[in-house]
């Protein structure tokens, strides 16, 4: 390993060597740190519990990105308020590509605006890597409500404003923003029942003691295939290939209504972008090899890898859609 230390003091030394130094560790350092990346264990920060569909898809990604790298990569869970302490320690951590995070909706979208204060600023303290995967979202309900098409919910819920609940695993999440913005569109009101987690959620709505929720396909498509619950409708583009009699918003006549829970991964913004670019080679690698598809379709987990710029560039449509949307409801996190 090189020693920069007794050159460094020589320049220090000398005012005009001083912008030599800044160069050289300004520039040259990045590179070398891209070369010699990974010489030790990557650590993926995960804002949610093990065992749930974000962890599944970050323990599923990074074992063969593990592979890959000839380094391992370990799953460090750390839930609580809607990923923020995930992301907040990310922020925190040495910009140097050993620390990632799972960056989603919530962490670079929802959480500026739903919480007054935050540990860290999407924009400022993180750089995206690429996106992962799409989670998309079900319009479900009690088999036991006698709903059994969307056009009746939407005629029941319609006629009835303010009778209906709906459950979500948190305020602010995207079960929660998703059905505000189908209330929005459809014109209607159904109040909001908050759960910590999506497991309580699912659960009540499949014993009928909340009628209706939006559920997304990792956690919610073992639920409905079971019959557990009934899915209405979906808000993705086509309709999902484990739910093919499950039509669209769209051919429903609501095209405005695609939305997904979507993933990616970020790392602390000072990383060097020849080592972000590595990482993102690498990401895309990982998520489209036959075996890491094949699992994630399983689930009903769309594949949609991408490189960091145009995860930047979605993330900022997605504050242009749903940023407006919660200030516009008043709702907040805290």
């Amino acid at each position: 390993m090189i020693s920069f230390v007794p050159q460094l003091a020589r320049m220090l030394a000398n005012p005009f060597a001083t912008a030599l130094t800044i160069i050289l560790f300004g520039t040259a350092m990045p590179h070398v740190h891209a070369q010699d990346f990974p010489n030790k264990p990557i650590r993926w920060l995960v804002g949610f519990p093990a065992g749930g569909g974000t962890d599944f898809l970050a323990r599923t990604v990074g074992h063969q990105m593990s592979v890959q790298l000839g380094q391992p990569v370990l799953i460090d869970n750390k839930p609580g308020a809607a990923s923020s302490i995930a992301a907040e320690t990310a922020a925190k951590s040495s910009p140097d590509g050993y620390t990632l995070v799972t960056a989603d909706n919530a962490v670079l979208v929802f959480n500026p605006v739903l919480y007054k204060k935050l540990g860290y600023d999407p924009e400022r303290d993180l750089s995206p890597v690429g996106l992962m995967a799409r989670f998309p979202l079900i319009l479900a309900v009690s088999p036991n409500s006698g709903i059994t098409t969307a056009q009746q919910w939407m005629d029941i819920v319609k006629k009835s404003p303010g009778k209906f609940s709906y459950a979500s695993p948190g305020v602010g999440s995207p079960h929660h923003l998703a059905m505000e913005l189908i209330k929005l569109r459809l014109g209607l009101f159904a109040v909001h029942v908050p759960y910590r987690g999506a497991a309580p959620a699912v659960q009540d709505v499949a014993g009928g003691q909340v009628p209706m929720m939006i559920v997304e396909s990792g956690g919610g498509l073992p639920m409905i295939t079971a019959g557990r619950l009934r899915a209405l409708a979906v808000l993705s583009a086509k309709r999902m290939p484990a739910l093919p009699d499950v039509p669209t918003f769209a051919e429903l006549g609501y095209k405005d209504l695609e939305v997904y829970a979507w993933q990616g991964v970020a790392v602390p913004k000072a990383t060097p972008k020849p080592v972000i670019d590595k990482l993102s080679v690498e990401l895309q690698k990982a998520v489209t090899t036959p075996d890491v598809v094949r699992k994630l379709n399983d689930l009903g987990i769309e594949v949609s890898p991408s490189n960091a710029n145009f995860m930047n560039e979605y993330a900022a449509a997605e504050r242009r859609l749903w940023q407006p949307l919660i200030r516009r409801s008043g709702i907040r996190a805290e």
